[in-house]
C-alpha cells in the first residue's frame, strides 16, 4: 500500500478545539513522530509504532496539521508529471556556463 491509499487515520479530539490558539511546546513524542513520520505515511512501520503515532496525533493538533500537511506535499510531488522535459545541455551552452563560473570566481578573488 502507498502514501496515496493510506488516509490520515487519526482523529482529532474536539477538546484541542480551544487549545489550539495557545502556543504549541513540541515534546520529545513530537520530535519522535516528527522522525517517523514519512515511514508512517509510506506504511513502512509495524503496527504497534503507528498505533503509538496516531494515539499521539489524535491529541495534538499541531502534528496532526503537520502530518496532513506532509502526507499532501508527498503525494502532490509524486503526480506531478512536467509537459515537456528538457533538453540534454549542449557543448556550447556547458562551455558558456563553465567560462562565466571561472569568471565569477576570479572577480571573487580579485576583490
Amino acid at each position: 500500500m502507498s502514501i496515496y491509499a493510506r488516509s490520515i487515520l487519526w482523529r482529532r479530539d474536539p477538546r484541542l478545539e480551544e487549545r489550539e490558539m495557545t502556543p504549541h511546546v513540541h515534546t520529545e513524542k513530537c520530535k519522535e513522530v516528527f522522525a517517523l513520520l514519512s515511514d508512517y505515511l509510506n506504511l513502512e512501520l509495524p503496527p504497534e509504532a503507528c498505533a503509538e503515532i496516531e494515539t499521539h496525533l489524535a491529541g495534538c493538533a499541531p502534528c496532526i496539521e503537520f502530518a496532513e500537511s506532509l502526507r499532501k506535499t508527498v503525494e502532490l510531488c509524486r503526480r506531478y508529471r512536467p509537459a515537456e522535459l528538457p533538453e540534454p545541455l549542449g557543448t556550447q551552452a556547458r562551455e558558456q556556463l563553465k567560462e562565466a563560473y571561472q569568471k565569477m570566481l576570479a572577480a571573487r578573488t580579485l576583490s
